[in-house]
């Protein structure tokens, strides 16, 4: 496998916002990263050129609180598309191979929350990247990175349904590693720390004052382990996430359901089957479906994901 045949690094965006309303609620900001984008190659960033990635899929869960048991009336499904262009000059820091990258994404978005739903079709939050550094050792690639969230996507205070971008900005260092052996086979992985800025637009509930909300810092990852045969992939991957910091509304630490489950600390793991398919003039397209465990204090449900990879 050469060089322009590597997936490249780094993650999409493509933000579903989950405000709080009624009695029950979610936390007050979605994912402005789709958990499980990054999975084959996720390490091994390519050689100077320009590159363009489409990510499609669709989401679907229900909302789950502190104890994993599912909230009545709350749900959400999402089909979203993102566009990304990747630029790796030849230009060289630290002895790495130094690029960047900025993702726009779009979403059509059905959130139901106390019974009611509402669907919007809508800019996400965009996302860009001036610092990607990627460093080739033999089997061995790795690369690190700083995503920042822009507070791009459509956000509406009086309702949480008609929300699609978080309104905050988030900065997310992050460090993806690929180890590929001679005989095809392969594990990778994406490491991020998400820090999110406040939300000054947040109501508890339709016309409510508006309040500051910050959401908790969280620790996520990709992952892989899969062989590739030929021009094929076949694997397993998925992602895990745990809040590390608790939701703050107006400085004071946010009350749960149930009430040991302080600070609306969310929580996920997902797996499933994935499968890579690779032209010889280095075009990759790969598909997934992650069905996520358990899920605390956010929504749960399953992903399908299809990503286009190629160099122009």
């Amino acid at each position: 496998m050469t060089k322009r045949h590597v997936k490249p690094l780094l993650g999409c965006v493509a933000a579903i916002s989950m405000i709080a309303t009624g009695m029950a609620y979610a936390k007050e900001g979605g994912d402005q990263y789709p958990n499980g984008a990054e999975t084959w190659m996720a390490g091994a960033v390519p050689p100077k050129g320009n590159y363009f990635i489409n990510y499609t899929g669709h989401y679907g869960g229900k909302l789950r609180d502190g104890s994993g048991k599912k909230v009545s009336g709350a749900k959400v499904g999402a089909w979203f598309t993102a566009q990304r262009y990747i630029h790796m000059t030849d230009k060289k820091i630290f002895g790495a191979d130094y690029g960047w990258h900025v993702i726009v994404p779009l979403v059509h978005q059905n959130l139901r929350l106390g019974g009611a739903s509402k669907s919007r079709n809508a800019l996400g939050d965009v996302t860009i990247n001036p610092l990607i550094l990627a460093w080739h050792r033999d089997n061995l690639h790795w690369a690190f990175g700083l995503d920042i969230n822009l507070p791009t996507g459509a956000y509406d205070s009086k309702d949480a349904r008609r929300s699609v971008g978080a309104n905050y900005w988030s900065f997310e260092p992050l460090l993806a590693v690929t180890w590929l052996h001679d005989d095809g086979w392969e594990a990778s992985g994406k490491f991020m720390y998400n820090i999110k800025t406040k939300n000054k637009d947040f109501r508890p509930e339709p016309g409510a004052p508006k309040m500051d909300y910050r959401s908790g810092q969280e620790f996520h990852m990709d992952y892989l382990l899969g062989k590739h045969i030929g021009q094929w992939g076949v694997g397993v991957s998925g992602y895990y996430l745990k809040q590390t910091t608790n939701d703050k509304v107006d400085g004071s630490t946010l009350a749960s359901s149930p009430a040991w489950s302080k600070g609306r600390k969310g929580q996920v793991f997902s797996y499933g089957p994935t499968v890579s398919y690779t032209t010889k003039s280095g075009m990759m397209v790969s598909g997934q479906w992650n069905h996520e465990s358990k899920v605390r204090n956010r929504f749960g449900g399953d992903k399908v994901m299809l990503k286009l990879v190629t160099a122009f």
